[in-house]
Order: C-alpha cells, then sequence, then structure tokens
C-alpha cells in the first residue's frame, strides 16, 4: 500500500495564498501532453498500421494487374521474334546443307532460291543472299547492290559465324549504308573448305514484328542489343543505333517486368525479354502515371480519410484530456484543502493534549499575581502610612513578571494554533526546537524525562515554513513522550547533511515498534498506540515533511527504543502552477 504522505506529496504543495495542487502548470501540461500521447497512440496506432496493411495489399494487387498485360505482350511479341527468326535460321541451315558449294556460287541458283524463300516466307523477305568463301570474300552475289566482290573479313559478324557456325547479328549498316541485320549459316566441304551463306534482312522488318502486337498508343515497344542501342525505331527514345538511356536489365530466361526511371526522369513500367539465339533484347515501355492513376487517386482518398478521422480522434481526445486534467486539478485542489483542514485539525488535537500542561504553567504565574495583588491591598488598607516604595516597587515588579510569563505562554500556544498560511522564513532549528520543547516543558519536569541536544558548530539556519516545522517536530516529541517511562531520556542531535542540508534526529528510549510494524506507520489511521491514537499524526507529519522538500526515516527495536531522522533542505524552493 502507498503510504498516505506518498499520496499526499504528489497531489498537493503549499502556496503564497492557499494550498494549492502539488503539480505545477509545467506539470499538469505534461500531465495533459502524456494522456494525450498515451490515448492517441492506442487510438491511431491500429487504424495507422490497418491503412498501411491496406494501402501494401491493395497497392501490390494494383501492380501485379498492371504488370500482367505488360508481361502477356512482351511475351507474345518474343514468341513471334524467335518464330520469325528461327524460320529464316532453319531455311539458310537447309539451303546450306542441300545445295553443294558449286550450286551456290551460280548467280542463277541464288536467285531461284532467294525468290522461293520469299515466296515461302508469309513477311520478313530477304533482301539479298551472297555466298562468302573462308577468307571472307564474296564470291555470289544476288540482291539490289553491288556487293559481289566485297571482302568482310574485318566484319565482326563474319568471326562471329566462323566460331558457332550460325549468327543473327545486330542491326547495322555496313557497306551499303542502310539500317539491316545478316543472318549467316556457315557449311564445310573437303574440296572448298569453309564457305558462308548469308542474307540479310531490312531492319523494317523487326519493327513491323513488334508494332503489330496490339500495343496501346502511350506505350512504346522496341528491341536493343546487349549494349543499349536500338535495333528498332522508338516512339520515346530514338532512331535505328541510337543509344537509349535506359539501362539494360541483367539476362533472364523469362520474360520480367521492373519499374525504372527514364531519361526524362519519368517512371516506367519496363516489360523485357532476351531472344534466344540473337543479340536481341525486347523492351515494352508503358508509363507509370498511365496505369497507376487510378492507384494514386484510391491511394488519396485512404490518405484524405485517415487524415480527417486522426483529425477528428485528436480533437476528441485534446477535449477529453483537457476535461480531464480540468477534474483532476480540481479534484487535487479539493483534496488539497481537506489536507489543511486535517493539517490543522491535527494541530488542535495536539494543543488539546498539551493543554493541562500550559493550564498549570499559565496558573502558577496568575497564582503569583493574586498574592502580590492581596499584598498590594494588605499594605495599603492597614497601614496609617504608605508601605515604602521599594517593596511597592517589588511587588508590581512581580506582577509584571508573572504578566509577561503568561503573555509568552499564551502568544506561543496562539502562535502554534492560528490558521496561517504558507509562508517561507529564516529559522534557527535549534532556537525552534526549544520553543517546541517549551510546550512539553512541564511534562518532562513532572516525569523527571532528560532531554539533551548536540548540535554541530556552526550551524546553518534554513528557510522553510516555521508552523508546519513546529507541528512535524511536536508530531515527533509527542510520541517520544507517549513511548517513555518516567524517568527515561530524549535525545536531538542537529548536523549537516551530506547534500548540504540539515539532519535533525530525534531518539527516545522507550518501548519500540516491532518490524511489522515499522513499514506501515506512516500509513493514514495506522496507530500503535491501544488507546487514544488516531493514526494521522505521523502520516502528516510525512507529507509535511516531504511537502517542504524534505525526507523523514525511522528506526526502531523493540526494547531498545525509535529513532526519527528528518532531513531538510536549507531552502524550500518555490514551486510555481
Amino acid at each position: 500500500m502507498e503510504k498516505f504522505g506518498d499520496l499526499l506529496e504528489k497531489a498537493f504543495e503549499p502556496a503564497d495564498d492557499a494550498v494549492r495542487p502539488h503539480l505545477s502548470g509545467s506539470g499538469y501540461y505534461k500531465l495533459r501532453r502524456l494522456v494525450v500521447l498515451a490515448t492517441a497512440t492506442v487510438a491511431l496506432a491500429p487504424l495507422l498500421i490497418l491503412t498501411v496493411l491496406v494501402l501494401s495489399q491493395y497497392e501490390s494487387v494494383f501492380r501485379r494487374e498492371a504488370n500482367e498485360p505488360i508481361a502477356r505482350l512482351t511475351t507474345n511479341i518474343k514468341r513471334s521474334l524467335e518464330l520469325f527468326l528461327a524460320e529464316r535460321r532453319s531455311a539458310l541451315r537447309f539451303i546450306i546443307q542441300d545445295k553443294t558449294f558449286d550450286e551456290l556460287c551460280s548467280h542463277e541458283e541464288l536467285e531461284r532460291i532467294i525468290e522461293n524463300m520469299n515466296h515461302s516466307l508469309a513477311i520478313g523477305e530477304m533482301v539479298d543472299l551472297g555466298m562468302i568463301d573462308g577468307t571472307g570474300e564474296q564470291l555470289c552475289y544476288t540482291g539490289p547492290f553491288q556487293l559481289e566482290g566485297r571482302n568482310y573479313a574485318d566484319q565482326g559478324w563474319f568471326h562471329e559465324v566462323s566460331r558457332g557456325g550460325i549468327y543473327i547479328s545486330d542491326v547495322f549498316r555496313g557497306f551499303r549504308d542502310l539500317p539491316h541485320l545478316a543472318i549467316a549459316c556457315q557449311n564445310e566441304s573437303p574440296e572448298s573448305g569453309n564457305y558462308i551463306l548469308r542474307a540479310t534482312i531490312d531492319a523494317k522488318m523487326l519493327s513491323e514484328q513488334i508494332l503489330n502486337s496490339g500495343m496501346t498508343t502511350h506505350d512504346d515497344v522496341f528491341l536493343v542489343n546487349r549494349q543499349g542501342r536500338l535495333q528498332t525505331p522508338s516512339r520515346r527514345y530514338g532512331e535505328v543505333l541510337s543509344t537509349i538511356r535506359i539501362l539494360v536489365p541483367h539476362y533472364s530466361p523469362a520474360v520480367e517486368v521492373v519499374e525504372q526511371v527514364d531519361e526524362n526522369g519519368e517512371k516506367i513500367l519496363l516489360g523485357y525479354a532476351y531472344i534466344e539465339n540473337s543479340p536481341y533484347v525486347l523492351m515494352y515501355v508503358r508509363q507509370q502515371k498511365n496505369v497507376m492513376g487510378r492507384w494514386f487517386t484510391v491511394r488519396n482518398e485512404l490518405l484524405s480519410f485517415l487524415a480527417v478521422c486522426t483529425i477528428l480522434i485528436l480533437a476528441v481526445i485534446l477535449w477529453g484530456s483537457n476535461q480531464f486534467v480540468r477534474n483532476m486539478r480540481e479534484a487535487a485542489r479539493h483534496r488539497a484543502e481537506l489536507f489543511h483542514q486535517v493539517e490543522y485539525t491535527n494541530k488542535l488535537a495536539s494543543i488539546g493534549r498539551l493543554a493541562a500542561g500550559v493550564a498549570h504553567e499559565i496558573n502558577n504565574p496568575l497564582a503569583i499575581i493574586n498574592e502580590k495583588a492581596g499584598s498590594m491591598k494588605d499594605l495599603l488598607s492597614f497601614g496609617d502610612s504608605p508601605p515604602p516604595e521599594e517593596k511597592q516597587l517589588a511587588i508590581l515588579d512581580s506582577v509584571l513578571q508573572s504578566v509577561q510569563r503568561c503573555r509568552t505562554v499564551t502568544h506561543r500556544l496562539l502562535g502554534f494554533a492560528r490558521h496561517m498560511d504558507v509562508t517561507n522564513e529564516i529559522i534557527d532549528l535549534y532556537t525552534l526546537l526549544i520553543e517546541v520543547l517549551g510546550f512539553l516543558s512541564k511534562e518532562a519536569e513532572y516525569r523527571d524525562i532528560k532531554i539533551s541536544f548536540n548540535v554541530s558548530d556552526n550551524l546553518p539556519t534554513l528557510e522553510s515554513d516555521r508552523s508546519q516545522l513546529q507541528q512535524v517536530f511536536l508530531n515527533i516529541l509527542n510520541n517520544a513522550f507517549a513511548a517513555v517511562d518516567d524517568g527515561a531520556s530524549i535525545a536531538i542531535s542537529l548536523g549537516l547533511a551530506k547534500n548540504g542540508g540539515i539532519v535533525v534526529t530525534i531518539t527516545d528510549s522507550g518501548v519500540g515498534i516491532p518490524k511489522a510494524n515499522l513499514q506501515r506507520i506512516f500509513e493514514p489511521f495506522f496507530s500503535t498506540k491501544e488507546i487514544g491514537g488516531t493514526g494521522l499524526g505521523l502520516s502528516i507529519t510525512y507529507g509535511i515533511v516531504k511537502k517542504l522538500g524534505g525526507d523523514i526515516s525511522v528506526w526502531s527495536e523493540v526494547g531498545k527504543g525509535t529513532s526519527f531522522t528528518i532531513t531538510l533542505p536549507l531552502r524550500r524552493e518555490a514551486k510555481q502552477t
């Protein structure tokens, strides 16, 4: 169970004009901020997580749906191109293996072959056909150009077909200075050695193959080689043999769709496929804004809905938090006022316990006053002459001293009993303890209780509330007097604390407190007294010490006594609401 003093310390602090809640203005601001953050986190976190998941799932589905048509069209074009090139490659392989070297070196035979081939192929006629020997010289040629006798020994495609047996070249200009591609097939005979049959196809045939794919007017499809040079014209990236500024993706045997940023800084969806047995890479480009526009609309709608919900939730949270903190502040203020009343009631109860000693202390000077007044009356009534002046003055001095003594006692009592506001003043703790012991001096004298002081040298004064410190020490000393037998002793020591404050230790040689009760003595309504104990004295003492910025601890052992240690700061810091 939390100590009553701890609860009070968390709830209250003194003010200059009235008791007020312990939390300062910044404290309530921090509390309000904590409540808002905690409530907003609990309320908004699930909404944010759900929104992110929905957006992520929806975007994933939408991208998959956007990628599927690109992948499908790219696959169809890839198959068409591979079939187109495979037909011509197979036709050349069949011819070079079916015809002899001498037959292929005949102009008439080459013309008949190319005519039959172009008649048999549905699309993509061959432009020319040539027979090339192992040295790279074109021995025989049929076609629209004068290329017979040309030597291709320095051409890259010639060396490739010499190594691989069959080769499809990149699009290039060559001797005719027109974009075309070559399909070459190599054969070998014992009499003639290596020779090559080479056919060329206009690069426009490749464009016709891919432009008949059914793409939309916003799409772009083209072929590039492995170095990124265009093999067919592109709507967005240039003409044949120019270099595109799109990164050519790494080889993949399957059709892939990836996201990229083109040279214009626009996001694109790129479907690509490597054409088997050729140097070509097919690219299908669709601008992301054309396919993701609907997704962006849905995303913006969801984010707008989230923003509106967040604003409404935060508005409700802020209103509720303000109401909660305001109610809490009012409740704390009410509790502070009640605690102040409890403090004052406890003070009055202490005065009630001291009433007998105070009455006795006042009664003695009153008796002296009565006696001296009677003496004066007798002297004035029965004598023929006035009494000597010295005797009259002595009687009057005795009366005045007794009056002063009564005034001191009543002033001390009224000062302690007053319902004063909390104020800070410079206090000498030793003097204050002497004043408090003045209330108990008659009881100590009557019971022969010995009180000793041990005060450190150069003990500084402190700035705190006199009235509340009086109540703290009176409560502890009352408990000490109640715990000891007649003739016992109470020791009070004052010294410097390690943190620069003052330590006051009040030790009695009484009955002590059992260990089971030590943890509870500062709880409200807990008392070790069998008769007459309210259980509020030490709990109020604990709360006052904490409120003054100090600390209180207790040591006790049954049969040996109890020691209370109060540590007080030299200056009680004022807190602002």
